[in-house]
């Protein structure tokens, strides 16, 4: 019995030793052949268009075609479920917004996208912060975020505009809400243009917004931003107050994009990984680029985003019950 016992320890050593060693093998042949990230939105938006910038870059410098897959559906869901599946190999990556912690909470997953965001993926890099503005139309009167409270409080009838149910601007829509005791009425959209639109014509008071999509109709003077849902002012747009200064003191919801893999990826791969995109970010085209689509380059160790998916896992997930958010 322990001649037996002790043949099955050194075969289970030995085995240990094998995948060591084979984890080390790949990561230094790696990357050997194409990589595929993985965008869980429709081509032709902000976050397909940032990660091919990426992709380009990553290319160039690990000397691998790197290929986009964008699968969209379900707020991201579909294409997350995908590469949560995949293998942890380090060719099927997955880029993606900010909606990664929130969706499974505002959705019911059927079993084939069914995931969890900390425990089925390997967080790699946070690539960017993108905040979270309250805009205005001229026409609408509202000068300030002042007025707007002081008229929903004396019973105008106010809405806010958002590019969906259960978005980051949903929830820092409802936020606003709660901190400043009043009922400004959601009015959610499919996308960012709807939502640019009719703030423009009118249709809806303020809308909730991410820089990009409003900066020229800001310079033009189309549209008024009010404030940012941030901790400190935005660099894109230096001059507008954040809810914070004004006194509103759980508006901290800016929005951001990061990179992450198949729970289990090997550490030399992810680390690779990580050096590449911090040294891609830091290119002055690329953060044309970034700044062009209101994106502020971050960076930093796998971590810095693990952290933050943890986070707003924990906390949107309680906001999601709490102002009872749903789906369209």
């Amino acid at each position: 019995m322990m001649f037996h016992h002790r043949n099955v320890v050194r075969a289970a050593a030995g085995a240990i030793l094998l995948l060591c060693a084979a984890t080390a093998a790949l990561a230094q042949s790696w990357p050997a052949k194409p990589i595929t990230i993985v965008v869980a939105y429709p081509a032709g938006g902000d976050t397909d268009a940032i990660a091919r910038a990426y992709a380009e870059k990553l290319a160039q410098r690990v000397g691998q075609p790197v290929l986009i897959d964008n699968r969209p559906g379900a707020s991201g869901m579909i294409g997350n479920a995908w590469v949560a599946k995949a293998p942890a190999d380090g060719y099927t990556l997955l880029f993606t917004p900010s909606t990664f912690p929130i969706a499974q909470h505002v959705l019911k997953a059927g079993p084939g996208v069914a995931h969890d965001v900390v425990k089925d993926f390997t967080p790699i890099v946070k690539t960017g912060n993108i905040p979270v503005l309250m805009v205005t139309a001229p026409a609408s009167g509202i000068q300030n975020v002042a007025q707007l409270v002081a008229g929903a409080r004396a019973g105008k009838a106010f809405t806010y505009g958002t590019p969906g149910a259960g978005s980051p601007m949903h929830i820092a829509g409802e936020l606003f809400n709660k901190d400043a005791g009043i009922a400004v009425a959601h009015a959610p959209y499919r996308g960012v243009a709807p939502v640019v639109n009719d703030t423009l014509g009118g249709h809806v008071s303020v809308g909730w917004i991410t820089p990009g999509a409003v900066a020229g109709h800001i310079a033009a003077g189309k549209l008024v931003p009010l404030a940012v849902a941030e901790r400190q002012r935005t660099k894109l747009m230096p001059s507008v107050p954040t809810f914070l200064e004004l006194g509103y003191r759980d508006m901290d919801v800016s929005a951001w994009m990061g990179l992450l893999g198949p729970k289990a990826m090997p550490a030399e791969v992810v680390q690779t990984l990580n050096r590449h995109f911090n040294e891609i970010l830091k290119m002055p085209d690329v953060q044309a680029r970034m700044a062009a689509l209101g994106i502020e380059p971050v960076g930093g160790a796998p971590a810095v985003l693990a952290q933050q998916i943890s986070d707003d896992d924990q906390r949107f997930g309680k906001l999601v019950r709490e102002f009872g958010i749903r789906a369209d």
